[in-house]
């Protein structure tokens, strides 16, 4: 007989830790299998700290090569690439290392291989160990899309977000497929540390999980950046040429070609599962390929439960540790409440931002949910004015009583600026409890005083 434990959890990135210390916590014995080169997951090592690094230090190159316009003389600003990506490195071994740290303590077992599931109540080690546990989580996160377009590969030499992140010398050109979140970031990253970028999405218009209104702020931004983009696609195929790439690719029924000097493949990301043998547990899978759970994260089997990018509904870290922490309690058997997906916080980290909390207008009109809305815009605010900040506009939506049910913001520092919006949206409170903070003049913070006002 192999080892059993009260957990095993099965990841070891932002979820799969969450559950693990969780139920070390309460005493129980737990086993953490990750298979993965470096300890870390996804935030750390390929996503969210290494993308907001680089994001940080275009956007100071950015605001050099603007300084005219403020009535700054800067001779010559550029990027030294492998210095940025040298300090990028420094910047996440320090992360990376606090992890390892963590999941190498004694409050768990750390097993170092891929596993994959051969009952309802056992795994299987790549060396061939099986272990057995009371429950566990899945925690495996996701993996790049890769769509079927003819040439369309990592064999290729296509790249994803990780070769974006881990250059350390710029491309004179680049095409970036996919238009959503990351397409988007990275698509400004390259074009503010000096490439030439082409950005193709396949659906009518960018960042399709924001508002319309948010979307084109940020697509008119780009262009004013130099930042092609082109909606409405439909991809045919994609070729190597001796200086680079060619994408073939239909808009409006014609057929267009776009060529540049690398190719990037953001077209978002996928469950990692094909490997985990759920079926061999009874653990079904939508079609989607995320794994099915109940309000408490629990899957069809009810001794496993998942939690983060393997199930979404969203890839949102903070998101991914509060499923990993509800999977624990509720198998622990404590009194605990699901996500709650109303009160929601997102954040799209492109300059102007886009960051809202709570539900949306289309959310909101779906469910026959009465509501009014107001809106302010930055380049009438001072603080925004001074700073050259004038691109997009705050909004709040509230409901019966002056509650404010939703609230956006697109501009400069969006994922700051949305919070206290977000604290009144989870404390339930009305326009007019908002209105009794004293709010600071002058500071971009207050712009949210002037919708406030409009709907109390």
């Amino acid at each position: 007989m192999g080892r059993h434990f009260d957990f095993v959890v099965v990841g070891g990135g932002s979820a799969g830790y969450a559950a693990a210390r969780t139920a070390a916590a309460a005493g129980r014995s737990v086993a953490i299998v990750e298979g993965g080169a470096k300890l870390g997951g996804l935030c750390i090592l390929r996503g969210c700290m290494p993308s907001k690094t680089l994001i940080h230090v275009a956007d100071v190159l950015h605001q050099a090569n603007s300084a005219a316009k403020l009535g700054l003389t800067i001779p010559q600003a550029g990027a030294d690439m492998a210095k940025v990506q040298a300090r990028k490195k420094i910047v996440i071994k320090d992360f990376a290392d606090y992890r390892a740290g963590q999941l190498e303590s004694d409050r768990f077992t750390l097993i170092r291989e891929k596993a994959h599931f051969v009952s309802a109540s056992e795994i299987e080690m790549e060396a061939g160990e099986r272990i057995s546990a009371d429950h566990f989580v899945i925690a495996t996160g996701s993996s790049v899309n890769w769509p079927n377009v003819p040439g369309l590969s990592r064999e290729n030499g296509v790249w994803t977000s990780d070769e974006v992140l881990d250059m350390d010398a710029l491309p004179e050109s680049a095409i970036v497929l996919g238009g959503g979140v990351v397409a988007c970031e990275l698509a400004q990253v390259l074009a503010r540390f000096g490439c030439r970028v082409n950005l193709i999405q396949r659906s009518a218009r960018i960042l399709k999980e924001c508002s319309p209104q948010a979307a084109a702020v940020v697509e008119k931004a780009f262009a004013d950046e130099g930042i092609s983009v082109t909606t409405g696609t439909r991809l045919l195929n994609v070729t190597r040429t001796g200086s680079g790439f060619a994408v073939r690719y239909e808009k409006d029924g014609e057929v267009r070609e776009a060529r540049g000097e690398n190719l990037v493949n953001a077209m978002g990301r996928s469950p990692a599962t094909a490997s985990l043998n759920l079926a061999a547990a009874g653990i079904e899978v939508n079609s989607a390929g995320q794994i099915v759970t109940d309000a408490f994260q629990r899957t069809t089997n009810p001794r496993v439960y998942a939690a983060g990018d393997c199930c979404g509904p969203v890839e949102i870290v903070h998101v991914a540790i509060l499923q990993g922490e509800l999977a624990a309690s509720h198998a622990l058997g404590k009194s605990c409440e699901p996500v709650d997906y109303d009160k929601l916080t997102r954040v799209v980290f492109t300059d102007p931002g886009v960051a809202s909390a709570g539900l949306s207008a289309t959310q909101l009109t779906a469910r026959g949910i009465a509501f009014r809305e107001a809106s302010y815009p930055f380049d009438d605010h001072g603080k925004s004015i001074l700073m050259e900040a004038k691109y997009g506009y705050v909004k709040v939506l509230a409901g019966e009583g002056g509650k404010i049910l939703g609230a956006e913001v697109v501009g400069r520092d969006a994922g700051e600026l949305i919070h206290p919006l977000a604290v009144g949206i989870a404390l339930g409170a009305t326009c007019r409890d908002l209105l009794k903070v004293q709010w600071y003049h002058p500071t971009l913070s207050e712009i949210w005083t002037y919708p406030l006002e409009d709907l109390a």
